[in-house]
């Protein structure tokens, strides 16, 4: 998923300052690594955490990932709906930061 400016239309936020967006796209993006990454990680043993924090390659960390958690897109998707609704949740609140 990108999160750019159509991100922010289809979220309501396009009314936000630019440099308001730019924090707020960075913030997004580190949250969900984070919110993922822990979702993910929960019934991986220490051995299989290891193995894959050592991967560089995206596509031999998207079939690890495959091979040791095949949920992680219905993970990865589920995340990202919620984070969505938050947003939504609060929007009056993010643009009235402004």
């Amino acid at each position: 998923m990108q999160f750019d400016e159509r991100f922010l239309q289809e979220m309501g936020l396009s009314a936000m300052p630019e440099d308001q967006k730019r924090q707020f796209l960075a913030y997004i993006q580190e949250e969900l690594e984070i919110r993922i990454g822990e979702r993910i990680s929960r019934g991986l043993t220490e051995v299989q955490l290891n193995e894959f924090d050592m991967i560089t390659d995206p596509k031999e960390a998207a079939k690890w990932l495959e091979a040791n958690r095949p949920d992680y897109r219905e993970i990865v998707s589920r995340t990202i709906n919620e984070m969505k609704e938050e947003i939504r949740a609060n929007r009056q609140k993010l643009v009235a930061a402004q």
